[in-house]
């Protein structure tokens, strides 16, 4: 029995991530204590809050930039004029309102504000290729720029559970750039303690999740261990990393019982079958907690159904054809 790695949907609130920093800048800006806009400053910026519509104020905000480069209130024109883009319900023209402000707010504070809205939009217009070739440029110019680190390398894995690997050696980048940053407390500027808590506490295990995936993928079983044993040593509660761990073991048992089958009778031969035993038992134990902490989750139904089968063939198998007990197992690992 070989679990097979399928594509799921999983609950990653990607908008969410992306967007958490167009504002950053700005709310740094208004706290610092920096000299008061000048009057005409002032005016300049009601005109794009007053302007009729988005390209409009675009238009305003970009005249302002070009009038005042150096103004306190630029990143909060700029991130305000964001989010009214990213307003539209139509992908296509926030995508080209996007790309034009662009070449309207040239200066690296104002691309970090424009490009994970760009990134999120590219990506719910399924562009792929454009969001990972506007994160490589944006990572290139901001090699500690932990946002889009970790959004780039979560999408690249995701992609590859649905059976396309072409942004997987991306991702292992991304994802190992972003444990080092996150795990060194290198907070960016202008975020703020609850957001980087989120990146510790909840992205962190899960970009360990995603390199686990990788090495996977490319055969380095022992590395993919210990980084999916370290995504649960962060967070215990995720299902998906007990059946990545619980394949892993699994494969192990398949190879101990396949040297079994072949092995003349004696001692190695019994050794090699409580070897075999041994694996399977710590297989059980994985896909149990698999089972437990995915009942009841509709986006973790199909796992849920097919790690479930699984295990009671092999625990079966392991109590004389009984399954009593089982029940019991999994009740162990549910959260409380």
């Amino acid at each position: 029995m070989k679990l097979r790695l399928f594509a799921m949907t999983k609950a990653l609130s990607v908008c969410a991530i992306m967007a958490m920093f167009v504002l950053a800048s700005s709310s740094y800006a208004a706290q610092d204590k920096a000299p008061q806009a000048s009057k005409a400053e002032q005016e300049a910026g009601m005109k794009v809050e007053t302007a009729p519509d988005v390209a409009t104020k675009l238009k305003a905000a970009g005249e302002f930039v070009k009038k005042y480069p150096n103004s306190t209130q630029r990143a909060m024109v700029v991130g305000y004029v964001v989010q009214e883009i990213n307003k539209s319900p139509d992908a296509t023209q926030k995508i080209s309102l996007l790309e034009n402000a662009l070449t309207v707010f040239k200066e690296q504070s104002d691309v970090d504000i424009i490009n994970p809205i760009l990134i999120d939009t590219y990506i719910n217009a399924n562009r792929l290729d454009d969001a990972f070739r506007t994160g490589a440029a944006a990572v290139a110019k901001s090699p500690n720029d932990v946002v889009t680190l970790t959004n780039m390398a979560l999408i690249g894995i995701e992609q590859a559970k649905k059976q396309n690997p072409k942004y997987v050696e991306q991702s292992q980048q991304y994802a190992l750039k972003a444990i080092e940053l996150i795990e060194a407390g290198k907070k960016p500027e202008g975020m703020d303690d609850a957001r980087w808590s989120d990146f510790q506490t909840r992205l962190l295990p899960e970009l360990y999740q995603a390199a686990g995936i990788v090495s996977m993928m490319t055969g380095k079983k022992d590395e993919a261990k210990t980084r999916l044993e370290k995504a649960v040593s962060l967070k215990a509660d995720n299902p998906f990393t007990y059946v990545l761990l619980g394949t892993i073991a699994n494969n192990e048992y398949q190879d101990f019982a396949e040297k079994h089958k072949a092995q003349a009778a004696g001692p190695l031969k019994d050794e090699l079958l409580r070897q075999a035993h041994a694996k399977m038992d710590a297989v059980i134990d994985l896909y149990a907690h698999a089972v437990a902490l995915s009942e009841g989750s509709e986006p973790y139904k199909q796992l849920h159904d097919q790690v479930f089968e699984d295990l009671k063939s092999y625990y079966s198998y392991r109590h004389a054809g009984s399954t009593k007990g089982l029940d019991e197992l999994i009740a162990k690992y549910k959260k409380q």
